[in-house]
């Protein structure tokens, strides 16, 4: 009975959110409160304890670090750049959009950030050459997707948060956001590639793009990049080289006292101290919401969990349905509710901790569980009702095209982007 109501609070607390658009984190710590003190007996200070704090200082400090770049120009002017560089190349333009997005997003800016910088551009490109929107939009939803699944950015730190406290080591973790990050480069690439093969892509082919030269970097963005830089170099440099020399006693010492979130608030001092751009500006662009969002469900989960509610779900997964159909079935799962909600905020918070259960039903191998979900949460983030098609939607500058792009997305982008992660899933589970 207990499982029953945690499970439809979760699903409340979802369409709560999505039909008067206020933060779901609200919602999921209210349910988190109730039915943890009056159905579980659990104390007040238990409930307020699993506010998942590891997690919300990590995606804060990064966030602070990275919105310095944001402020002051400097991915703003990185991006333009980028597409100046194939103005003579339009024909690989849909490529050159999602790598841009990729570079600015694995930078540090976030999916949300980066996708509406990047959606009125690709829109208005789309404008000028004659390349379907469709395309422009899967290729920008898809790029700011994957370059915030890089290890050092926000979507990739709070899948590795989220993967430890499920139980596994950090080591390893860090090896299954890897994987992640891989397998969303890769998926986009073909799904971006087969969308041209079925698309009249005639008119891009024969016209130069009109973009102008953007002005040089300032002294205050090219310091901003060498840090950006250094820091990447010093967070992903400790953990690599550990996996090659594991038993360096040195190297084994420093990977253990390495930590993005403390290292970004040590850069974060120090461009501070370098006045590259103004300290309320940067701290007013924390993603607030995402992390009330992230955190607040995250206590609903830890709720779940309390209950038996993860464990009850995750044997009738394993013991209802053949090994092969798991990572299918999470990655079209994952898919629905991203249809609706937040991969971030929703669908990895819900669906990572029942993993390590599924494994020991089924003997799968855990990255492919956590990649299926991830991969299938955001095939459909393009989705009209996700945010990701909301901001491409919003970006459009006529209803006629608003229209068009809503049936595209819904009808042709959706099904197209969750096919492809679903036959990701079996040769991911077949290979591996």
């Amino acid at each position: 009975m207990i499982s029953f109501i945690v499970v439809l609070a979760i699903a409340v607390s979802i369409a709560l959110g999505y039909k008067t658009k206020i933060n779901t984190g609200f919602f999921a710590i209210s349910f988190a409160y109730i039915i943890g003190c009056f159905f579980l007996n659990l104390k007040t200070s238990e409930v307020i304890s699993m506010w998942p704090m590891s997690i919300f200082f990590v995606i804060f400090a990064v966030s602070l670090f990275y919105n310095f770049a944001l402020v002051n120009g400097t991915l703003e002017k990185l991006a333009t750049y980028l597409l100046y560089s194939c103005r003579k190349m339009p024909r690989i333009l849909p490529f050159v959009i999602f790598f841009a997005a990729v570079l600015i997003a694995s930078l540090g800016a976030g999916f949300f950030t980066v996708l509406a910088f990047m959606a009125p551009i690709t829109l208005l490109l789309c404008e000028k050459t004659g390349m379907s929107k469709m395309i422009g939009a899967v290729a920008a939803n898809y790029g700011a997707l994957a370059g915030a699944n890089f290890m050092t950015s926000q979507s990739g730190i709070v899948f590795k948060s989220l993967i430890e406290s499920a139980g596994y080591p950090a080591e390893i973790a860090f090896g299954y956001t890897t994987a992640i990050f891989v397998s969303t480069m890769i998926i986009p690439i073909l799904v971006i590639f087969g969308l041209l093969l079925f698309t009249n892509t005639k008119k891009i082919l024969s016209k130069s793009l009109n973009i102008e030269k953007p002005e040089p970097f300032d002294q205050k963005q090219k310091t901003t990049l060498y840090l950006i830089a250094l820091m990447m170099v010093i967070v992903l440099a400790a953990p690599v080289l550990h996996m090659i020399f594991p038993i360096n006693k040195t190297i084994t010492f420093i990977n253990s006292k390495i930590d993005i979130g403390l290292i970004s608030i040590v850069f974060s001092a120090v461009a501070l101290m370098l006045k590259l751009a103004d300290e309320k500006k940067v701290v007013a662009k924390v993603p607030w919401g995402t992390l009330i969002m992230i955190c607040g469900v995250g206590m609903l989960i830890s709720v779940a969990i309390k209950a038996g509610t993860i464990q009850l779900l995750a044997k009738w997964i394993g013991g209802n349905m053949p090994a092969f159909l798991v990572p299918i079935a999470l990655s079209i799962v994952g898919g629905i509710m991203s249809f609706f909600s937040s991969t971030l905020g929703v669908v990895t918070p819900a669906l990572f901790p029942i993993i390590p259960s599924i494994v020991a039903a089924t003997g799968i191998n855990p990255m492919v569980l956590f990649i299926s979900v991830v991969i299938g949460a955001q095939a459909t983030a393009i989705s009209p009702f996700s945010s990701g098609g909301s901001l491409l939607l919003g970006s459009c500058t006529n209803e006629e095209d608003r229209n068009s792009l809503f049936s595209n997305l819904l009808f042709k982008a959706v099904p197209m982007c969750l096919g492809a992660a679903a036959i990701v899933s079996i040769i991911i589970s077949v290979m591996i």
